[in-house]
């Protein structure tokens, strides 16, 4: 079977192996405070312009979501992000577990604009009863989104100008980083983004690490403990090397970069063989992941040879599919893909 159900089946990036075999039976210290994840945080402080930031390492998403959230809220407080939003939808309430809401607001192409985190702030602070109502405070969202969507400059911009009139946080999810800012409809680079906003991650999970989320505190009334809230959290790796590692060989030199770019332009190729074919998208995304309606006996019948994400099935019976390139998508694999979908009957 051929997997493009996901962005994270593969192991990671042949350069990272090879670090670890190079330091493979060295001494470090532990818990992130070694020279090699000291290293790894010069190279993101270098990359996003932000000499003053605070760089930890994590292992995985949800872990990094629940971690921030917690870390920024107070018990009373709330997190505001798109219905669709993957701390809404895809965390089986790890948020809540912390014991704070997620409120879910319905929004156009999985975006969160400036008029949104406006009208939740009035909503909140008009109601005579607010003090009965759990306190918006921290807007999540993710770059790209969960369908696959991107923010433009103008449009995070002005999302974070909202937050900051409104007293709240900006908090950007970026499991899929790369991809999203090397998307053909993206015109921002990292420094734009963390200009942008108080605390972000760039996603090595799903970008050609074997594991690993790299958070950047901006906003300095963040930073203080922030390293007790990843212990008692349960995401304090003992053998923190092992994340830095993975993220100065993907950043040194602009490799998790290169790997997004391929995944993307292997996506839309993807994108117009299934157009092509006339099977229409479901959600119109410029980045790695691509969704399409199929006819039923269409999905059964490519799923014989490859591996998609069956997000649903309509009430006529097609399906809606996700498809993932990644940073290891082989092109032999998109050829078979593509010259299948074109010849399906």
């Amino acid at each position: 079977m051929i997997r493009f159900n996901n962005d994270y089946s593969e192991t990671c990036h042949e350069n990272i192996l090879k670090r670890l075999a190079d330091i493979s039976g060295g001494q470090f210290a532990g818990y992130g405070e070694d020279e090699i994840c000291a290293e790894a945080a010069d190279i993101i402080r270098k990359l996003t312009g932000k000499p003053e930031a605070d760089v930890h390492f994590l292992v995985g998403g949800t872990q990094t979501n629940l971690i921030v959230i917690a870390s920024v809220l107070r018990p009373y407080q709330c997190a505001v992000c798109a219905v669709t939003g993957h701390i809404n939808v895809h965390e089986t309430g790890a948020v809540e577990a912390t014991g704070h809401k997620v409120i879910g607001i319905e929004s156009e192409n999985g975006k969160i604009t400036a008029g949104d985190v406006r009208e939740a702030h009035r909503l909140h602070w008009q109601d005579d009863s607010h003090e009965h109502i759990a306190q918006p405070k921290l807007v999540y969202i993710s770059q790209p989104t969960e369908t696959g969507t991107v923010y433009r400059r103008e449009e995070l911009a002005e999302l974070y100008a909202a937050c900051r009139e409104c007293g709240m946080y900006l908090f950007i999810d970026g499991a899929r980083l790369g991809y999203g800012l090397e998307s053909p409809e993206c015109d921002m680079d990292i420094k734009f983004l963390a200009d942008n906003c108080d605390v972000f991650y760039i996603g090595g999970t799903k970008g050609g690490a074997m594991f690993g989320e790299a958070v950047v505190i901006l906003n300095g009334s963040l930073k203080e403990d922030f390293r007790y809230m990843i212990k008692q959290r349960g995401g304090m790796l003992a053998k923190g090397w092992l994340l830095g590692a993975q993220f100065s060989e993907l950043l040194r030199d602009g490799l998790y970069f290169r790997l997004a770019k391929k995944a993307d332009e292997q996506a839309a190729r993807i994108r117009d063989a299934f157009l092509e074919a006339g099977y229409p998208s479901y959600a119109q995304s410029p980045t790695n992941q691509q969704f399409f309606i199929l006819p039923g006996e269409v999905y059964e019948k490519l799923s014989e040879k490859y591996v998609f994400s069956r997000q649903e099935t309509l009430q006529d019976g097609r399906v809606v599919i996700r498809i993932c390139t990644s940073w290891a998508t082989k092109d032999g694999d998109l050829e078979e893909l593509i010259t299948d979908v074109k010849n399906i009957k």
